[in-house]
């Protein structure tokens, strides 16, 4: 999310970008494309890799079947979220496979351009907030409630954190909430952004192994929580018209954010002539444990996307062969 994912993440582990984007004056991915496209006679397929393991998980897979069950030889591009659509828009990309909720390029391509139209649930749901480490929350139950958090300020202050209590997120070119969080709740932390989801991870495992306190933005599903058990803290309710305020004026978020049932999208055109590519990627739909179990394999066991990717498939025919068209 909000995730709208809001936000995330940033670990290129064992996928392979043709072109990356990010940042900053980053390259403008709407004015490029993939180098099997329009090839006469390929069948090719694009997918957008979005920058969070978890996604690059669902795109392994999704890679895998469609090379070894369906004869498709795929292209994977890496692109930040918002970037993506417009690729999308414009044919440069064919499927986004894990969409975290951006309003407003639903509007804008799926409602109002028609050059988007939505894939079907991804079959996961998705929820960010701010976790403390199990540890922790069991030796001090009242951190759960926000409402006490900057009695724990010193507790979680950092050298980063400038005599706040740190509040540890991701990569700056994540769309979150929490500078006005912080803000509007009136506490007394600063964010502290690790750079990348890969880097946040890293600082969390290093603070988990010393039974160090932290406080830190995070999200399921996510791998990392078979390692280090974490408890949500409770945030000030959700609600649409938080939500609707919040999108008309970000500074104003107040609440905690949504859980959003992720979503996949294709390009229009991909959806009428995409054939079986288009049929199977319809139909992909897993759970949790089933992303979770890759992204483990990519993020902390070493294996490549693809191997991973092939282990996943060897185990679970009868959840993959549902899809193929």
């Amino acid at each position: 999310m909000a995730r709208t994912r809001t936000q995330l993440l940033m670990a290129a582990a064992g996928v392979t970008a043709v072109f990356t984007a990010t940042g900053c004056g980053a390259a403008d991915m709407t004015k490029q494309s993939s180098p099997y496209a329009n090839v006469g006679g390929a069948k090719s397929v694009t997918l957008s890799v979005q920058s969070w393991v978890g996604a690059q998980s669902n795109v392994a897979v999704a890679q895998y079947l469609l090379e070894h069950e369906l004869g498709y030889r795929v292209d994977t591009v890496q692109v930040d979220e918002v970037p993506a659509w417009d690729a999308l828009s414009q044919d440069r990309v064919d499927a986004i496979l894990e969409d975290w909720g951006h309003p407003d390029q639903e509007q804008r391509y799926v409602k109002d351009k028609k050059t988007i139209v939505p894939g079907g649930g991804l079959g996961v749901t998705g929820h960010i907030g701010w976790w403390v480490p199990k540890y922790f929350a069991d030796a001090h139950p009242d951190v759960l409630d926000w409402k006490n958090l900057n009695k724990y300020a010193k507790t979680f202050k950092t050298a980063e954190s400038g005599g706040k209590g740190q509040l540890l997120d991701g990569s700056p070119s994540y769309v979150t909430n929490d500078k006005a969080l912080v803000k509007n709740l009136k506490l007394n932390y600063q964010i502290v952004f690790a750079g990348s989801e890969a880097a946040q991870i890293t600082q969390m495992k290093q603070f988990a192994k010393a039974k160090k306190p932290f406080l830190s933005y995070w999200y399921e599903p996510q791998w990392l929580f078979n390692q280090v058990p974490m408890v949500e803290v409770k945030l000030p309710k959700y609600t649409d018209k938080c939500a609707e305020e919040g999108a008309k004026d970000p500074d104003s978020f107040d609440c905690a954010y949504p859980t959003t049932p992720l979503q996949k999208y294709l390009n229009a055109d991909f959806a009428k002539k995409g054939g079986k590519a288009a049929a199977f990627l319809k139909k992909f739909h897993w759970t949790k444990k089933d992303q979770n179990e890759v992204s483990e394999l990519i993020a902390s066991k070493g294996m490549s996307a693809q191997d991973a990717a092939k282990k996943w498939v060897e185990a679970h025919p009868d959840v993959w062969k549902k899809w193929l068209p």
